[in-house]
């Protein structure tokens, strides 16, 4: 129903109006009525039904055929092209998947044989810093077969004497360690590296530079533990080098961060971490 079909709007207004047959603003001025069609039951002229509901339907599907246009449109417009998601920092392509497998082999238990492609580096990159972050480091021997994997040889060789003398018995032992990297009974030490995510720094056909930005996990979980598992923000730079038809690690270096505002999500028991890290597994990480 329109206002003009309410008491008091329009032609059909209170006092003199709601007659049909008054004068017209009380000047006792006659009007001349013209004939009506054929009335209704109650015997008067009805006015013609307002079209103001079908309007409405004309409209929405108008602008429905609209959309529906401009949907096929850019539905129709695939040229086989791949949006440049480099454009800005922070895009929201910035993680998108290449669609690409990483790798097709291991190298003992760490991925080998990357791609010789910015993609193939950052993948190679962001799986060596898992196997760097790993248990597998505390122990000498099972260290040294990492180091072996990941680095170039000359690097490798290089960095075995410094590697052992920083994984001291000492040190190991503020970990809750023994001096051969050996958990505790009953404890669960955890070392883990999860990478967030990774960016060319530099790349040419030997060569490249990428960072890895990643949250590590450190920590003994266990009963009496004086170094509970606790979180690090830090980004891990790698000059990477193609070396036996796969990307090795030439050099590297660490700095803090990029940290989040911590959450205030409290900590779970220790029972609760050493279940974790025995039920969920790590990833073969692909860019």
């Amino acid at each position: 129903m329109s206002f003009d079909d309410e008491p008091g709007h329009g032609g059909a207004g209170p006092g003199h109006g709601d007659d049909r047959f008054s004068t017209l603003g009380g000047t006792r001025q006659t009007r001349t009525r013209l004939p009506e069609p054929a009335g209704d039951s109650y015997g008067a002229g009805r006015r013609p039904p307002r079209t103001s509901r079908s309007l409405v339907m004309v409209v929405g599907v108008v602008v429905l055929l609209i959309a529906a246009i401009a949907f096929a449109n850019r539905g129709g417009d695939d040229t086989g092209t791949t949006p440049d998601t480099t454009a800005r920092p922070g895009a929201a392509g910035s993680t998108a998947a290449t669609g690409t497998k990483p790798v097709t082999g291991k190298n003992g238990s760490i991925p080998a044989g990357f791609p010789q492609t910015e993609e193939g580096a950052q993948s190679a990159a962001a799986n060596y810093a898992v196997a760097l972050g790993s248990t597998g480091m505390f122990n000498k021997d099972t260290r040294h077969q990492i180091l072996d994997a990941v680095y170039t040889t000359a690097a490798a060789a290089k960095l075995k004497a410094p590697q052992d003398a920083a994984y001291s018995a000492d040190f190991l032992k503020r970990l809750g360690l023994d001096a051969e990297g050996r958990t505790p009974p009953g404890n669960t030490f955890v070392s883990r590296t999860i990478p967030v995510g990774t960016k060319v720094q530099d790349y040419g056909t030997g060569s490249a530079k990428v960072s890895v930005w990643y949250t590590g996990l450190i920590g003994m979980s266990g009963p009496g533990s004086t170094d509970p598992v606790r979180t690090a923000w830090k980004t891990w730079t790698f000059d990477l080098q193609w070396s036996d038809n796969d990307w090795k690690i030439a050099d590297d270096t660490q700095t803090d961060g990029p940290a989040p505002v911590p959450g205030d999500i409290a900590a779970s028991s220790a029972d609760a971490i050493s279940k974790a890290v025995g039920e969920y597994g790590g990833f073969t990480y692909a860019r």
